[in-house]
């Protein structure tokens, strides 16, 4: 069965920091190029950041760029996105996403 779960949102203040991880199973990620989007409370999807499968190439939302990265072990099937500088901008649920699959999302709000 092909999963993606993610993990590590929270509530955090302004300023912080947060890991997000995305666990894949039921399939190898490796040579899969790999993407976080977000939900914000009340808006559309939007996307975050993608790598490709050999994690020699990452983009970001000109929004997160210089505060979020982006990386992968593709020998854990792992794709994380390390969160700093956090902003209450950035406060919705995270969700990891490559081919058709998706997984259920992290929330992460951001309030002081």
């Amino acid at each position: 069965q092909v999963q993606l779960v993610e993990s590590g949102g929270g509530l955090v203040q302004p300023g912080a920091s947060l890991r997000l991880s995305c666990a894949a199973s039921g399939f190898s990620i490796s040579g899969i190029h790999m993407t976080w989007v977000r939900q914000p409370p009340g808006k559309g999807v939007e996307w975050v950041s993608s790598i490709l499968g050999d994690g020699s190439i990452t983009k970001y939302k000109d929004s997160v760029k210089g505060r979020f990265t982006i990386s992968r072990d593709n020998a854990k099937n792992m794709v994380y996105l390390q969160m700093d500088s956090l902003n209450p901008e950035d406060t919705a649920v995270y969700y990891c996403h490559t081919l058709s699959y998706w997984g259920k999302g992290t929330l992460v709000t951001v309030s002081s």
